[in-house]
């Protein structure tokens, strides 16, 4: 079995593969303070859940955009599975070809998405990925990481406006508004986040294709990639597990 680790800005989210199958997945806040024990507890609870011990784990692969963690977990692979993890890094990525002026800049979460998108769909793509950024990866149809864009992720925005403008409530966003001109503070926050972003996602969509003079396939994955989906026009599907499957797809490989 494989342990996939995807370790983000804001929540790290393992991953246990049966070949192919992604069996479970759980998720838990990114700290740099944490101890290897605090990670042991949290993720030999969920194996045993699962009535998997850390023994049947033959490989763990990690996509990391926080580097103060690695030491950590490196510590951790070792104390718990006794294995030394596959770090996936720009600078040997052998997935696609990058065409980035400096590859190390890339981060490894978004190859691994474009890796894994590319695998599925083998056509030029836009992978839009909702999460602590919004960022925005595109591939060729030769399969080849072109680049992208990276703006400030939906909660990150929304959190921003909170603490900067106290009189506004925090809000939820698990449902799409039914009018775009709010009525009341809180119709007011969920309109303009929610439709306010579906109009950047759209707009960078439309330049980037114009750009490309192409017509890729656009996905989306991360947190708020469903209800995106409701209300983006571009966006034609959606691949939730994307990063997870692309550090599997990575660890075969090596």
């Amino acid at each position: 079995m494989l342990l996939a680790v995807d370790v983000g800005n804001t929540n790290i989210v393992f991953g246990v593969f049966d070949g192919p199958d992604l069996l479970r997945e759980w998720r838990t806040r990114t700290n740099i303070h944490a101890t290897s024990d605090e990670l042991g507890m949290f993720v030999t609870y969920f194996l045993s859940e699962m009535t998997v011990s850390s023994k049947q784990i033959a490989k763990i692969a990690v996509s990391s955009v926080v580097p103060p963690l690695e030491p950590l977990l490196s510590r951790f692979f070792r104390n718990y599975f006794n294995l030394e993890a596959l770090w996936i890094r720009p600078e040997t990525f052998k997935g696609m070809p990058i065409q980035y002026t400096i590859p190390s800049q890339v981060g490894a979460d978004r190859l691994v998405n474009a890796f894994a998108g590319f695998d599925k769909y083998r056509t030029g793509l836009i992978v839009i990925d909702l999460g602590t950024a919004t960022t925005f990866d595109v591939v060729s149809d030769a399969g080849e990481y072109l680049g992208g864009a990276i703006c400030p992720g939906i909660r990150t925005a929304m959190e921003s406006l909170y603490v900067n403008a106290p009189r506004l409530p925090r809000i939820q966003l698990e449902d799409v508004p039914e009018k775009v001109i709010g009525t009341d503070s809180v119709g007011n926050l969920k309109s303009g986040i929610l439709f306010g972003y579906a109009g950047l996602v759209d707009g960078m969509v439309h330049r980037i294709k114009t750009e490309m003079r192409a017509d890729p396939k656009v996905i989306a994955t991360g947190g708020l990639s469903r209800i995106m989906e409701k209300i983006s026009q571009t966006i034609e599907g959606i691949e939730p597990d994307l990063t997870l499957q692309g550090i599997r797809l990575m660890a075969e490989r090596d």
